[in-house]
């Protein structure tokens, strides 16, 4: 099994977004489970990578040409692939995974997240999608994603294919039993 891990090149403000990185990579390793990245040596990026490879894991990294020759990429991996675009990044990192997790980030990853999370809707893939929500910081998504179902822009069942847990064997025990909902995503106005 391997996982896509979505997450930031920067390390944030609070010292327990990086332990949660070298959590998870370290998880990941003793779990047998193959780490799949964006390939990077910064940030949470590098620490989830560098936490793997420590505890003897697999990791593969997928980044844009563009940011090799800004020297961001990563030297030491099982295997680093590089490739032309953003767009072909995001598209061979889920081809390589069977599941994806987010830890802490920006816009990338918050992108990434829920361009996968959509496609699991869309029916597209039945992969698991899921936040790791160190110290908290994807409490107020979590509250507005919450707002949306209520709201009546998103079914309950697919708000639940977001798995969120702030502690990491949690998480990946949630992550490995996934079991994707068999409800139809389009609802007529009258059904609501």
């Amino acid at each position: 099994m391997r996982l896509c891990v979505f997450c930031g090149s920067s390390p944030g403000n609070n010292p327990e977004y990086l332990t949660a990185a070298q959590q998870l990579g370290t998880a990941l390793a003793n779990a047998g489970i193959g780490l799949v990245y964006g390939g990077a040596q910064v940030g949470l990026m590098g620490a989830v990578a560098d936490a793997a490879l420590a505890a003897g894991g697999e990791v593969i990294g997928v980044i844009p040409r563009h940011l090799v020759e800004r020297e961001l990429a990563h030297e030491g991996l099982t295997t680093l692939h590089e490739v032309g675009s953003m767009h072909e990044r995001k598209a061979m990192m889920a081809d390589l995974s069977d599941g994806f997790i987010a830890l802490p980030g920006g816009v990338g990853t918050f992108e990434e997240l829920f361009e996968v999370w959509t496609w699991g809707q869309l029916g597209h893939h039945q992969k698991p999608c899921a936040l790791f929500n160190a110290a908290g910081y994807y409490d107020k998504l979590i509250e507005f994603l919450n707002h949306a179902v209520t709201e009546g822009f998103m079914r309950q069942p697919y708000r639940d294919m977001l798995i969120v847990d702030g502690e990491v064997n949690t998480l990946l025990d949630k992550v490995r039993s996934y079991t994707p909902p068999s409800v139809s995503k389009w609802v007529k106005a009258q059904e609501r």
